[in-house]
């Protein structure tokens, strides 16, 4: 028998399944697992530390399973002594040392990555199989025929297709309950004596292998933004399943309707802490979406609560990785609305006046999260506008989340976010004044800035840019139906009060800086 090696499986950070396609011919006396630490992912974006170790850890778990499977395979540990610091370079070495027949690697999460290996490959003269990610529910075929002839790309319809396709929450035919989605009801405000006993998450003490990964990030990156002093981040198959089981049994019933709401040094209210673990591929979304149709079939959790759940996995989760392939890799480099200011130093300090991104980025600093609506309207919000050059918003996002992988990341981002795509993945952009915070939160509440001003010392910096965003984007907005009532808002102001509020804009324009180099 030759001792040649067959197919060298590569196995990438976020692919950590042992169910993946990549195994599904695995011969164990010929093919040849690959997976290494590399540096380089850890600083193309400043990379939040509990983001590398979540990443570092799982897949040091990963490798221990492959040992007691007895696969045969390379692993590249980070501070390795001939550690190349790129995947392209380790990679590269690993061909030239074991002459591969071919190279095998699962649909990566990345374009990039994508990128880096064809290229390697290539400079090899060996050939590469890309095989389809089973993990989701949808192929990228799928997707790019609902895409294919359409004008305009709208999650709701994708969503509805999913939904047909899959039986899911459908009976005869029919969504379950009579609606399709019950958004409306899931967007409830907590009452001035705020959220009462919440149920927390249940955490994962580092073992012996987290620590260890814990004490690498600290020492190989310790720049970077981020604590790891609370890391209790589920990184095996069983600590994710445990952690789902406590989200479905614990807040599961309640997370409709708060989903969108805020309150001070609560990072995490009713929402579930799966994102990571299912990016990772250590938790099926399958498995996630059964938990939670079977708390609604046993009547331990209401469908508003489990529909607006389930829609952002086999909705939003399956529409923005659809998206991100369709239009990458030019799909980056979008600035619809021409936005070029430089993001403000206080993203990576959480050093500001105003409590609500104080709060917002003090919690992503601290534990790598915040959940959607204080990304969307609280960050996102702010940097859109005051805007933002949306490349840099997006390798913020990208570097302080752990469930940050850019296939999810980056629509979300430049898109839904940011309206950098010009409308692929919303239909407007999503503007508000610094009332809907106050609304849904208590952040305002003391607060030196007044939601209701936007001119004077103590106006919120929010309403003031608001303003300003309507009156620069004017012609633009005008053009989208669903702006237009917005827009017709600025007639009501008088010449002199807009020219306060851009004289306003662009003294808190100029008084930010970046992130020092």
């Amino acid at each position: 028998m030759t001792n040649k090696v067959r197919n060298l499986v590569v196995v990438l950070g976020d692919q950590l399944n042992l169910d993946s396609a990549a195994f599904d011919h695995f011969d164990k006396s010929r093919d040849l697992v690959w997976m290494a630490e590399v540096r380089a992912e850890s600083t193309n974006v400043w990379s939040h530390k509990a983001r590398i170790a979540v990443f570092l850890s799982a897949m040091r778990h990963f490798r221990k399973e492959l040992e007691k499977k007895k696969f045969p395979f390379i692993y590249r540990q980070l501070n390795d002594m001939a550690n190349s610091g790129s995947l392209a370079g380790e990679l590269d070495l690993a061909i030239h040392e074991h002459e591969p027949v071919k190279l095998i690697v699962v649909q990566p999460g990345e374009w990039r990555v994508l990128d880096d290996i064809q290229r390697v490959c290539s400079n090899a003269g060996i050939p590469l199989q890309v095989l389809a990610d089973r993990h989701f529910y949808t192929t990228l075929d799928e997707f790019n025929q609902h895409a294919a002839g359409r004008k305009q790309l709208r999650m709701e319809f994708f969503y509805r297709e999913v939904r047909r396709r899959t039986g899911i929450l459908m009976q005869d035919g029919k969504p379950v309950g009579g609606k399709w989605n019950y958004d409306a009801e899931n967007r409830g405000a907590f009452s001035k004596a705020g959220p009462q006993d919440i149920p927390q998450p249940h955490p994962f003490k580092p073992d012996a292998i987290t620590r260890a990964v814990l004490k690498l990030v600290e020492e190989t990156f310790p720049d970077h933004p981020g604590e790891l002093s609370d890391f209790d981040w589920p990184v095996t198959p069983r600590q994710a399943k445990k952690a789902l089981h406590d989200f479905v049994g614990n807040r599961l019933a309640d997370f409709g309707d708060y989903q969108d709401a805020m309150w001070t040094e609560q990072p995490f209210l009713y929402h579930s802490r799966l994102s990571a673990a299912m990016n990772l591929k250590i938790l099926d979304p399958r498995d996630v979406v059964h938990a939670a149709i079977e708390a609604f079939e046993n009547g331990e959790a209401p469908l508003a609560a489990v529909e607006g759940f389930v829609r952002q996995i086999i909705g939003w989760r399956e529409y923005v990785r659809g998206v991100y392939w369709a239009y990458m890799p030019g799909y980056l480099e979008r600035n619809s609305m021409s936005a070029s200011q430089d993001l403000p130093e206080f993203y990576w300090s959480g050093k500001t006046e105003m409590t609500c991104l104080s709060d917002a980025i003090g919690q992503t600093l601290k534990y790598g999260y915040a959940h959607h609506i204080q990304r969307l309207m609280v960050t996102g919000l702010y940097a859109l506008l005051l805007g933002v050059d949306p490349k840099q918003v997006h390798q913020w996002y990208l570097a302080v989340y752990v469930d940050a992988v850019e296939w999810v990341e980056l629509p979300n981002t430049l898109g839904m976010s940011q309206y950098a795509d010009g409308g692929v993945m919303a239909s407007k952009p999503y503007v508000a004044t610094g009332k809907y915070i106050k609304r849904m939160s208590n952040y305002c509440r003391n607060c030196p800035f007044d939601p209701a001003k936007a001119t004077g010392d103590d106006a919120c910096p929010f309403t003031t840019l608001y303003w300003d965003y309507l009156q620069r984007h004017k012609k633009v907005l005008s053009q989208n139906t669903r702006m237009a009532l917005q827009v017709k808002n600025l007639d009501r102001k008088k010449p002199a009060e807009l020219a306060e509020i851009r004289k306003r804009a662009e003294e808190l324009r100029g008084s930010y800086a970046a992130k020092p180099d």
